[in-house]
Formats: structure tokens, sequence, C-alpha cells
């Protein structure tokens, strides 16, 4: 698969898993492994930056009891509405392919 593709299709499925609770990097990244065995640990975190940096993402330190705090993703009022347009462009174009015939 074009890596540019896939690479839009994780960055959507990172906003989907924050969408009902905050996570933070590691329990976030071992998540989305669980569906894309590939994708390396560092493609997760360059995304997470990114969302962060345009906005969809903001994070919060959190004090662990385990080690070092822990960076908590949560999904901004921006980053939800930026979900639901790529769900909705997702949908469009998975419309689009089953048009001409491609079924999966």
């Amino acid at each position: 698969m074009d890596a540019q593709l896939k690479k839009g299709v994780l960055e959507m499925c990172i906003l989907y898993k924050l969408k009902d609770e905050p996570l933070y990097g590691y329990e976030l990244m071992k998540s989305v492994r669980l569906s894309f065995p590939d994708v390396y640990e560092g493609t997760i975190y360059t995304i997470l930056r990114r969302l962060n940096a345009s906005g969809y993402a903001s994070i919060t330190k959190i004090e662990s009891p385990n080690g070092p705090a822990r960076k908590y993703y949560h999904l901004t009022e921006e980053g939800q509405a930026y979900l639901n347009r790529m769900i909705r462009e997702w949908k469009e174009l998975v419309e689009n392919v089953a048009a001409i015939g491609i079924r999966v």
C-alpha cells in the first residue's frame, strides 16, 4: 500500500482512538499496532507530534507511579472536527471504490 495513504489512514485511526478517552503514547502505540503490526513506533509518535502541532490533539503530562511522567494525548474540538471530515472522506472513498466493483 502507498505509504502516504497508509499514514493518512493511520492518522485517522489514532484520532479515532483518542475520541473517547485520553491515552498516553505507549498505550496508544500498542493499541494501534494490533491492527497495524508493521508500523514502526517512531511513525506513531511522529503522527502524534504532528497532531499536537496542528492543534488536533493536546498533551497533558501526568506523573506515573512506575517511572517518569506520561504524556496523555487528548482530542481537541478542532481534532474532533478534523476526524469527522476524515471519516466522511473515507466513507466517500470506500463508496467510490465499491462503485467501480472492487469489493473487500
